[in-house]
């Protein structure tokens, strides 16, 4: 943990935002997705983490803080969404992501191609840091010693592998932390102000929190169906 990127020492110890809504929402609107940014920013989330070069696009034409950048595509024969090719790693650092993050399980990819193969040439071609979303600690260990900047928590309880587990990924991230060189990110089932500074405790590089801050759709359904129950 020499020497870090710039827009991952801005997260040191901090909180990041994910502004992202279902495509069928009315909040997935460019400017809407840029304004939840800039209300996170402007109470003190360090980082924000948006999903599209459009909403991408939107949020850096409002903000200047880091933004961990994605495209969710999905491809036959693949379970790998978060930014599984290069070319949309390249669409959302066209348009002002600073790190890029992508799917680095062991699941196989789009056109057989290979985590470290993708980092490599975000690396080289676009010269951006690379967030590795992980669901396993063997996952994790892959991630970095394929060169990954930053690793995250984001995907346990959500793979086959892990289908069974219940986010957040506390136990997982203890093992990362223990384990790895690099900056490990807790994101994915952080509920609470208190779950985030459970993750820090823990040794989080930094807590990524989305639903319970910014899921209107889900949050209004989960209360909606606690309410009907009985």
């Amino acid at each position: 943990m020499s020497y870090l990127h710039p827009s991952i020492a801005l997260l040191h110890r901090q909180l990041v935002v994910s502004c992202q809504a279902p495509v069928d929402s009315p909040l997935h609107e460019p400017l809407v997705i840029a304004a939840m940014a800039e209300a996170a920013i402007q109470q003190g989330a360090a980082g924000v983490r948006i999903d599209t070069p459009s909403h991408v696009q939107a949020v850096r034409q409002r903000l200047d803080a880091p933004i961990i950048g994605l495209w969710k595509r999905s491809y036959t024969g693949s379970d790998v969404y978060i930014t599984p090719r290069f070319e949309q790693a390249a669409a959302i650092a066209a348009v002002g992501a600073d790190i890029i993050a992508i799917d680095a399980t062991l699941r196989s990819r789009p056109d057989g191609e290979t985590v470290s193969s993708l980092i490599e040439q975000i690396h080289t071609e676009l010269g951006k840091p690379v967030m590795a979303d992980v669901d396993t600690l063997e996952a994790g260990i892959a991630a970095a010693a394929a060169g990954a900047d930053l690793v995250g928590t984001t995907l346990y309880g959500y793979t086959a592998a892990t289908q069974h587990l219940l986010p957040p990924g506390l136990d997982l991230l203890t093992q990362l932390v223990q384990t790895l060189m690099v900056p490990v990110i807790c994101e994915g089932g952080i509920a609470s102000p208190e779950m985030a500074r459970q993750a820090l405790d823990r040794g989080a590089y930094a807590v990524v929190v989305g639903t319970a801050i910014t899921g209107i759709d889900a949050q209004v359904k989960a209360y909606r169906a606690a309410l009907a129950e009985g």
